[in-house]
């Protein structure tokens, strides 16, 4: 089963070729409202290349996952609607992927719970996310929050994907995942595929005012995030006042140049050109003129986009109904799974 070249990558064989059967495909975003650009460069863009490529995907607005950070409850449902809408504009097409709420399928929890009785304590806590995470809970932190893992396994498991797609940030989430599997599979006979994750080649998007970090929605300084659906002078003041360095010519150099590096790799990823390329056509061009190229090339790769999420956010019941949908056939898919499970461990 072929993909567009250079687009993605197997982690277990280096690529994603005709000589490698793709069962089924699960991935799943946050509902945290508009998506910005890292999170559709990251990810969205390759879901939707997915989707043309295989024949069994599952795509989940992971609405149980957020509750980890708890919202006002009118606040989620906006953002579980606000993120539909983002990434129904970006191309993900209902027809060709099961695209649904997670909460809407309880069977998640329940696995998750089967699966959480098999997973010790000390694993968890050696996850780095749980301990950034912690930090910003008063180093308290909930028992979601240490065993959302857990959830994210039982998430995957569920459908018995063969296939994730997820940032670097994640793999070692999906390792945990692999070996509750060969754990379960080990106790109770093979029933899990061990799925394989499919990490995307383009280069993480960073923070516009510090390239150190990557591009987060929850940053507190306006500036460095760029939305999907951000009008075009939002979008120009924001590359303007992008933070780079003080050599002007335009080069590719993440450890010593951050900055300009980071704006090279956004041209690149939303030009479809490539790093060296980008490169070659910005020379002669000082970082402030060059600032503006890479600002007009997001705002035509978005502009479609912006309209189409504006359209589609005036119509609520044809996002919800979209969700209901897709968790209907979600079920229909996980419950004669999730039923065997229940078999195997001794519940029926």
């Amino acid at each position: 089963m072929a993909t567009p070249s250079g687009l993605i990558r197997a982690l277990h064989r280096g690529t994603l070729g005709q000589n490698m059967v793709v069962d089924r495909i699960f991935s799943g975003i946050q509902p945290t409202g508009t998506p910005h650009l890292g999170n559709y460069l990251g990810a969205i863009q390759n879901w939707v290349n997915l989707q043309e490529e295989c024949s069994s995907v599952l795509y989940s607005i992971m609405d149980m996952h957020s509750f980890t950070m708890p919202k006002e409850p009118a606040v989620l449902r906006q953002n579980i609607l606000d993120t539909t809408a983002a990434v129904l504009a970006c191309g993900i097409d209902p027809k060709k992927c099961f695209l649904f709420r997670q909460s809407l399928v309880p069977e998640h929890a329940e696995l998750a719970w089967i699966l959480g009785c098999l997973t010790n304590v000390p694993r968890l806590l050696r996850l780095p996310q749980w301990k950034m995470k912690r930090a910003s809970q008063n180093n308290e932190g909930t028992v979601g929050l240490l065993t959302y893992p857990v959830l994210q396994a039982a998430d995957i498991l569920l459908y018995k994907s063969t296939h994730v797609p997820v940032g670097e940030d994640q793999v070692l989430h999906l390792e945990l995942a692999q070996d509750i599997a060969q754990h379960f599979n080990k106790k109770y006979g093979e029933f899990f595929p061990v799925p394989k994750a499919i990490l995307s080649t383009t280069k993480k998007i960073k923070s516009l005012r510090d390239p150190t970090v990557k591009m987060s929605k929850s940053d507190p300084q306006k500036l460095a995030t760029v939305n999907i659906a951000d009008s075009p002078d939002e979008i120009v003041l924001k590359f303007r006042k992008a933070v780079t360095d003080f050599t002007s010519e335009v080069t590719y150099d993440p450890a010593g140049r951050p900055g300009v590096s980071n704006l090279v790799s956004i041209h690149a990823a939303v030009t479809g050109l490539s790093i060296e390329e980008v490169v070659r056509q910005s020379a002669g061009l000082d970082t402030a003129h060059y600032k503006m190229v890479v600002a007009e090339s997001v705002i035509q790769k978005f502009a479609p986009i912006r309209n189409e999420i504006k359209k589609l956010q005036e119509d609520k019941s044809h996002l919800i109904k979209v969700l209901e949908d897709g968790a209907e056939k979600a079920k229909e898919l996980a419950t004669p799974i999730y039923q065997e499970i229940r078999r195997l461990v001794g519940f029926q």
